[in-house]
């Protein structure tokens, strides 16, 4: 297949080095140095200590590609809307567009059948610009589970986890998907097919839309907040009110809140990625992880007063860091 990567980052990069060391055709849209080193040096992949250089075409332009099998949009869901007005001149008829962002997607109520069918979220499509530009018959979802970092411009270091679930947003098994998920398959991933992902999306987002944000406000990482006994009850509060949201929107959790909980502490001493922009610089993804979540409770009126506090201050600190193009982390005296 041709596949173009948008946003060759560290997810979208450990994608595109994969399917290209596979043999699919991949081509990239990434930025600055990054680019510059992928164009001079190719993609460099280092994982399990193996080191892999993908055969990728790279360029800043999305224009500049010819017409693509299958477009994967690797950056964050607050990045999304800038390139969707560029995407037809690499599309045709029957390419398919896959997003792979953290959070509730902009497409949650489309496909769905449920009385909210169609609706816009605005907290992570404003205005409507990534529905109106982009069809949504060429779209489907996926629940990215690796983590993987930019070790330096043009190299990608894959840190754990393989496995990106993949699905139509109606639930259906299409000949499109399993030809995705084959390709992602051959490249070593695992690529499940599911007909339910929107649950799927929960249950990843659930532990995300707590422990991110407060990580974030209190430089902590996760098996901190899970052994500080006030922030381990906050994050449960705001799991509850998650919970309710979800199930009345029709989602079935598959496993108990401690149990998440549990899962999120024995991973240790890990940085979540929100954490990790604020000591970056980077823009937070509060819209996409939390703030999404509160919007879908005013839908259903389920009320959720600690995820609204959390939300207020991680927005703020996200908008104080901008406006003074600074970076926060907590540094040895």
């Amino acid at each position: 297949m041709k596949i173009c990567v948008i946003g060759a980052g560290a997810i979208g990069g450990l994608l595109a080095a994969k399917l290209a060391h596979a043999g699919e055709e991949v081509s990239v849209i990434a930025r600055g140095a990054h680019l510059l080193a992928i164009a001079k040096n190719g993609l460099t992949l280092i994982e399990e200590g193996d080191k892999i250089v993908a055969p990728v075409a790279a360029s800043d332009r999305i224009a500049d590609l010819p017409q693509q099998d299958l477009i994967i949009l690797g950056m964050k869901a607050h990045q999304v809307a800038a390139v969707v007005g560029d995407l037809p001149a690499i599309m045709g008829p029957k390419t398919t567009v896959l997003t792979a962002q953290n959070g509730i997607p902009w497409w949650y109520f489309f496909g769905h059948g449920g009385p909210h069918e169609g609706v816009r979220l605005q907290s992570v499509d404003p205005g409507g610009i990534i529905a109106d530009n982009l069809p949504i018959r060429h779209v489907i979802g996926s629940v990215v589970y690796p983590a993987a970092e930019i070790e330096k411009p043009g190299v990608i270091r894959h840190i754990e986890g393989n496995r990106f679930s993949l699905g139509e947003l109606d639930g259906s098994k299409s000949e499109r998907i399993t030809q995705v998920s084959e390709a992602f398959t051959k490249a070593g991933f695992k690529a499940p097919v599911v007909t339910d992902i929107r649950s799927e999306l929960w249950t990843k987002l659930w532990g995300n839309l707590s422990f991110n944000p407060i990580s974030a406000l209190t430089h902590a990482t996760l098996e901190d907040i899970c052994r500080f006994a006030p922030t381990r009850a906050l994050a449960a509060e705001m799991m509850r009110e998650a919970q309710t949201v979800g199930e009345a929107l029709g989602i079935r959790f598959r496993i108990s809140l401690e149990k998440r909980i549990a899962g999120a502490e024995a991973v240790g001493a890990h940085k979540t990625s929100m954490l990790q922009d604020v000591e970056s610089g980077r823009a937070i993804e509060a819209d996409a992880l939390i703030g999404s979540v509160i919007e879908l409770g005013r839908t259903v009126g389920v009320a959720t007063p600690h995820m609204d506090a959390v939300y207020a201050l991680v927005k703020l600190l996200g908008e104080t860091l901008t406006r003074a193009k600074g970076k926060l982390a907590v540094t040895p005296v």
